[in-house]
């Protein structure tokens, strides 16, 4: 399903032109203050639609423009010639409309009476006095229109303009048939004439049998609203011009409401009484009390609830009437003058109910309801800001236990501790957990203690600001803090990664020696010996691996004490910079392998004349036997094929001498 932001082009565009609803609006709103790029995308429409509106209306079209349309329109249409022509030319006169309207009129008059078996006689008569009246009545014809179009303008003022305007006479003196027929037919030309369409509007403003318009008129009930919302700036101020302009429009103020956010905005309604005739000039006035933000006008018409109430209320009169009159009779049995009595008050309930039903309606119509909803700017502003921070903070210390109840002893009325975990793993390493919420007041020297405690790692630390009763900014709005989360981890030194790591090696003669001088320089620059291996081969070549940890601010130090130790070979150094966290270089820690060797003998012990000798001897002894042992080898291969060829030749040669003998 499309959202708002796939299709604000269209979404700006209709509101733009107001084709949106108030729901739809009150979304495209919404979404128009969470989306920064729609927001610039309806500036940038309000901005090019301005520019627009102001070049067009200062540029003006060519003269000739209008000409050359209406002749490529006329290019268009086939021009009509002859008989078709003359017939077009003829019924776009008033006089020919005219004319054929009463043609039509009169034959389906003299169809009526056909249908209805009615004699002819005084059909002369009827059409003279429809023609003469038709004729006589296009000024008044006209008047009623232009009173119907002011009309749909102000709904309010339709009663008080259609029994003016449509002064309708009534036919001279004749039978009933005929008044009625010349009022159908002098209704249908007015209809006919003045509107060219088949909207019933002089049929609705022509008199009913036994009723004129104008008691009509009178005796309609229509109960008139309004709603309106309004954005002000003071609710008290505009309650009491509100109460002013009701005061002047003959009304009053029914009911008033207000509630206090919690940002000491006021949002309220008030309910006014106005007579209906100045409905639309009190809302004109409250319309300056603020900006609109909606408004709706509604009139119900109550005639007929109104009409029936009262029949059914002069129908339970004449039946109490009855009632009583059977009472004071006093004639038949008891039960049945107790159950006359139930019936009359079921009777005088109804009527009071009715009377009552009166008069509420009577109340409704004498008065129209304006319900105005006030809600001061800047409702959604927020009352307070809260700050709450989150700490994270990373230790490293060679005692971890001692460390872990230094914190908990702490706890005090300002700091709260609400989690403390100590950790041995199966290897016997220890690491603990806490977390604490401490007082804003108190937070700055307790997290500088915990900090004394251990070499920190790593601290972070994260603000968030929380609107409270609204949203957005408010420069008004107070500021609080809340209690600070702080959110410890306690690991062993030793369980620290190195912030920097180098691998070098040292030639010395002596390796033993250098080993030794090494651990003195590394405890002379804070650091200390984490590992260290010796190993001397029967070459006389000694090699000795020692691993350091230094802080960082010692290290150039012992770098440079290592010149003294030997000379320095292949030097490497790797670092791991850590983004987004704060740690403390100069004491964390750096790695350091060295490997201290000697070359040892330069003429090893095997590589003198007699090793050599004994070497090729050896060589050459294995050589041959590796011969023997092929030879073997092939012997043992050959053997049976040899064995078997020479028995197969022995045996012919048998076979051979045998035969010869013969």
């Amino acid at each position: 399903m499309a959202t708002v932001h796939d299709e604000i082009d269209n979404w700006l565009a209709a509101d733009l032109y107001g084709e949106l609803s108030d729901d739809e609006q009150r979304q495209l709103h919404t979404h128009l203050v969470e989306c920064l790029a729609c927001r610039k995308t309806h500036q940038e429409t309000k901005t090019m639609n301005k520019i627009l509106e102001e070049t067009l209306t200062q540029q003006k079209p060519d003269p000739s423009f209008e000409q050359r349309m209406l002749a490529g329109f006329r290019n268009r249409a086939p021009e009509r010639t002859g008989l078709l022509k003359l017939l077009a030319d003829l019924m776009r006169m008033r006089a020919a409309q005219v004319t054929a309207v009463a043609a039509v009129l009169l034959g389906l008059v003299q169809l009526g009476r056909m249908i209805t078996g009615e004699t002819a006689t005084p059909l002369r008569a009827r059409d003279h006095y429809a023609n003469e009246q038709l004729f006589e009545q296009p000024a008044q014809v006209a008047a009623s229109g232009a009173s119907r179009a002011g009309a749909f303008a102000k709904s309010d003022e339709l009663a008080a303009t259609r029994p003016q305007t449509m002064p309708l006479q009534a036919p001279p003196p004749a039978s009933s048939v005929e008044a009625k027929d010349k009022t159908e037919s002098f209704a249908q030309a007015e209809q006919t004439i003045v509107t060219g369409s088949n909207i019933p509007m002089a049929q609705e403003a022509g008199p009913k049998p036994g009723e004129t318009p104008a008691s009509e008129v009178a005796n309609r009930k229509l109960v008139r609203n309004a709603t309106v919302e309004l954005e002000i700036v003071a609710f008290d101020d505009a309650v009491q011009k509100i109460t002013a302009f009701a005061n002047e429009e003959r009304g009053y103020v029914a009911t008033t409401n207000s509630q206090k956010q919690a940002n000491g905005k006021l949002r309220g309604q008030v309910i006014v009484k106005v007579l209906p005739e100045n409905l639309d000039r009190f809302l004109q006035k409250i319309r300056g009390l603020g900006e609109l933000k909606n408004q709706t006008l509604g009139t119900e018409d109550v005639t007929k609830a109104y009409f029936d109430t009262d029949a059914r209320l002069k129908n339970a009169r004449v039946m109490e009437e009855r009632l009583i009159e059977m009472l004071k009779t006093k004639t038949g049995k008891v039960s049945d003058l107790l159950q006359v009595e139930k019936e009359l008050s079921r009777v005088r309930e109804d009527i009071e109910k009715m009377q009552g039903e009166l008069k509420y309606l009577d109340s409704q119509v004498q008065f129209a309801t304006v319900t105005i909803s006030l809600a001061e700017k800047d409702m959604e502003e927020p009352a307070a800001f809260l700050i709450k921070e989150r700490s994270q903070l990373a230790l490293y210390a060679p005692d971890v236990e001692k460390i872990y109840n230094d914190i908990k002893a702490l706890a005090s009325q300002k700091v709260q501790i609400t989690n403390a975990q100590l950790n041995r793993d199966y290897s016997g390493r220890i690491s603990a957990t806490m977390s604490m919420l401490i007082a804003p007041e108190e937070s700055d020297a307790v997290i500088a203690r915990v900090k004394s405690f251990g070499r920190v790692e790593n601290f972070q630390t994260q603000t968030e600001r929380i609107a409270q009763g609204g949203s957005g900014m408010s420069e008004n709005a107070r500021t609080k803090r809340d209690k600070v989360e702080l959110n410890i981890t306690i690991s062993r030194e030793e369980q620290e990664q190195a912030f920097q790591q180098t691998s070098l090696r040292i030639r010395t003669s002596s390796v033993d020696k250098k080993a030794n001088d090494l651990r003195a320089v590394a405890e002379k620059q804070g650091g200390r010996v984490r590992s260290s291996t010796f190993n001397r081969d029967p070459d006389g070549r000694e090699m000795a691996n020692v691993s350091l940890r230094v802080p960082m601010k010692n290290y150039p130090a012992l770098m440079q004490s290592l010149d003294s130790l030997g000379k320095v070979e292949n030097v490497t150094v790797q670092r791991q910079d850590r983004t987004g966290t704060q740690i403390d270089e100069a004491n964390a820690p750096a790695d350091i392998s060295i490997q201290v060797y000697s070359q040892g003998n330069i003429v090893s012990h095997q590589s003198g004349p007699l090793a050599t000798l004994r070497r090729t001897l050896a060589q050459s002894a294995g050589a041959i036997m590796w011969s023997l042992r092929m030879i073997g080898v092939a012997i043992a291969f050959l053997a049976p094929w040899v064995i078997a060829i020479v028995v197969i030749v022995w045996i012919a040669r048998r076979v051979i001498r045998a035969r010869r003998k013969l």
